[in-house]
């Protein structure tokens, strides 16, 4: 079975003309796509992922030093884990003493999980 196509020249655009409109334009604010990328880059990390499963599990304040254990890790790197997990916003802190204590921040997934469903 043979298909003629008609083939139609091919003509140079302007300088700066686009070569053609968009077919979607993205619903997400620039602000709000930030914000939810440093979420979605903090839980990147399969410890990270890990952590806040544990803390979510837990539903309370979890010591550091409960959290060591679960991990082939140091204090500090799983330290350096909940830095981040914090800094983004998924995990908050309490020092009491020596010690800190950290549970998820009950929102902190709702926007990225609102938009993925």
């Amino acid at each position: 079975m043979t298909v003629d196509l008609e083939l139609t020249p091919k003509t140079k655009r302007a300088a700066g003309e686009p070569c053609c409109e968009p077919v979607v334009y993205p619903d997400v604010e620039r602000e709000a796509a930030v914000g939810m990328s440093q979420v979605a880059k903090a839980l990147g990390d399969p410890v990270r992922l890990q952590l806040v499963d544990v803390l979510r599990k837990h539903a309370g304040k979890v010591c550091v030093c409960e959290l060591v254990p679960l991990f082939d890790l140091s204090q500090p790197t799983v330290s350096h884990h909940l830095k981040v997990l914090r800094e983004s916003g998924i995990v908050g802190s309490e020092r009491v003493g020596l010690w800190a204590y950290y549970f998820v921040i009950p929102d902190a997934l709702k926007e990225l999980s609102a938009w993925l469903s």
